[in-house]
């Protein structure tokens, strides 16, 4: 019966489309479970477990104990060295003093000699304007009297106003004497100003500033004695003991003025941070970076009598050498037994999960697909019984995996099937509505991505009642059937066409502007009105 067919067009362009629901793959889920299956955690083994038992049990009371004994050794070294530290500051400040006590009883001593104040008494009474050097007997007095203590630098001796009258030094610097001193004062004693590092005589200098007094006890000049305070160093090296240690006298800007061993003036004053600390705790044992540049072991005391602090210290790495020397012992040991253990509970390890292995492996084998496992060599315990169990499930396997296989096949088949007709059209085999749906929103996503344009083509048959009404309902499936083939010939492979429901058809054309659009409807209406259904049917309009 003839018939012919009029499609009707519409042509819709998306360019703002709406959400669509995001989709979840799983499909890696199953292969990475089974490689988490067949790859376990070495640790999680029996052999590793017996392994880290043994070291375990091993290293943990030898390093408990070791570091418990170590660190109480640690505390006993660091209570004697604190110990013999405080007594060779509080020595070398005795020291120190009764050093200071016999200067200043040597100073006291020239200062009441009667050739020195006979000297002072006659410059006082030589006129104005006499010829000579009234002052020549004084200071030859006073370079005689240098010459035999070693201990003094300089001498100068000056009348009450500070006027230098007679001096050892080439150019003696002025004399500012105590403004309490007076003609009347009887009770005016030593003045011992603070110790200074002179740089151009290359030591420390001690200052002591003694009243010259007449025997009638009146004030007539002072004595100026500058002291080689490296003197005294004799002194403080006989009570240092230990190789390791070391007092360092500093001025009270942080100035090294001597030291037991070595030059001081080759030292480097410590840094503010240091020094503070030293002097904030006194007799605290600290560890800062020394005056030779490396780490020391520290306290300060302060000299009883005179501004200066004293810095005993000691070499932290020569202190610690044994006890380290100890540790790298000890661990030696520890090492060793742990090695022997490990030995004895590998060989112990082995004996056990070596047929482990074989059943693992054999399970393995299993596991990939491989039926024709069989264990051999069963033994007579409780893994023995294991293996046997093994092979009669494998065996069971065997005969089993034809008919699964079979049935596989099968379900395959069906499935392949129903994934067809879940989303194709029976009678066009186009598409389905719900496979255009899904089209749609990839497009809509893939268009919020790039931005890149589709069309989507509506086409339904005019008057497609009509046919089925006039020819029969096969007459209007095949009119369908003969559309749908036309209208899959006329796209592109990656154009996608389906069957919306009843006599209309959807259209998504990827990557194709509205002018494209309408020029692919037209072609698609042209071919259309030209298809005839049933041999020698004549064409409507």
């Amino acid at each position: 019966m003839p018939a012919s067919v009029r499609p009707h067009v519409a042509i819709a362009l998306y360019a703002r489309p709406g959400p669509t629901a995001p989709r979840i793959d799983t499909s890696g889920f199953a292969v990475a479970r089974w490689r988490s299956i067949r790859a376990p955690n070495r640790l999680n083994s029996i052999r590793s477990r017996i392994l880290v038992f043994a070291i375990l049990a091993t290293l943990v009371p030898a390093l408990g104990l070791g570091i418990l004994s170590f660190s109480r050794y640690q505390a006993l070294i660091n209570d004697d060295i604190a110990h013999e530290l405080r007594i060779l500051a509080g020595n070398a400040g005795s020291e120190l003093v009764q050093w200071q006590r016999e200067r200043g009883n040597e100073v006291r001593a020239l200062a009441a000699s009667y050739a020195l104040i006979d000297g002072l008494a006659a410059v006082a009474r030589t006129p104005p304007g006499a010829k000579g050097n009234p002052a020549a007997p004084l200071e030859l007095y006073l370079r005689s009297v240098q010459k035999k203590l070693d201990t003094l630098l300089a001498l100068t001796v000056t009348d009450v106003s500070g006027r230098v009258i007679a001096s050892t030094a080439p150019a003696p610097a002025p004399v500012v004497l105590p403004a309490s001193w007076s003609d009347a004062s009887a009770t005016a004693d030593m003045v011992v100003e603070s110790p200074q590092r002179d740089t151009a005589r290359g030591t420390a200098t001690l200052n002591m500033i003694v009243p010259i007094r007449s025997p009638r006890n009146e004030w007539q000049g002072a004595l100026f004695a500058t002291l080689d305070l490296a003197t005294a160093a004799p002194r403080l090296s006989r009570i240092v003991k230990s190789p390791l240690a070391d007092a360092i006298l500093l001025a009270p800007d942080g100035t090294p003025l001597l030291a037991v061993r070595g030059d001081a003036g080759t030292l480097t004053p410590l840094d503010a941070g240091a020094l503070q600390r030293l002097r904030g705790q006194p007799g605290t044992l600290v560890t800062v970076r020394g005056h030779r540049g490396r780490e020391v072991l520290a306290l300060a005391e302060q000299a009883p009598a005179l501004p200066v602090v004293v810095v005993a210290e000691a070499d932290r790495q020569g202190v610690y050498d044994a006890w380290v020397d100890a540790v790298k012992r000890y661990l030696a040991l520890v090492a060793g037994l742990t090695l022997v253990v490990g030995v004895v509970a590998y060989a112990l390890s082995r004996s056990i999960v070596t047929p482990l292995d074989r059943l693992i492996g054999a399970a393995d084998r299993v596991a990939g697909g491989d039926l024709t496992v069989e264990l051999s060599g069963a033994r007579a315990d409780e893994i023995g019984h294991l293996m046997r169990v093994f092979n009669t499930m494998t065996e069971r396997l065997r005969r089993g995996q034809g008919e699964v296989l079979a049935a596989s096949a099968s379900l395959q088949e069906q499935n392949e099937l129903l994934a067809k007709l879940s989303v194709t059209d029976s009678l066009t085999g186009l598409a389905n509505r719900s496979r255009m749906e899904s089209i749609l929103a990839d497009q809509f996503a893939r268009y919020r991505r790039n931005h890149r344009p589709f069309a989507v083509l509506m086409l339904d048959i005019d008057h497609f009642k009509a046919i089925n009404d006039a020819h029969g309902h096969a007459a209007g499936d095949e009119a369908l059937a003969a559309l749908g083939n036309v209208l899959a010939q006329s796209v592109r492979n990656i154009d996608f066409v389906a069957r919306y429901g009843g006599e209309e058809f959807v259209m998504v054309l990827v990557d194709t502007g509205l002018e494209l659009a309408i020029e692919v409807a037209e072609r698609i209406r042209a071919l259309v009105e030209t298809l005839r259904i049933g041999s020698g049917a004549a064409g409507l309009p």
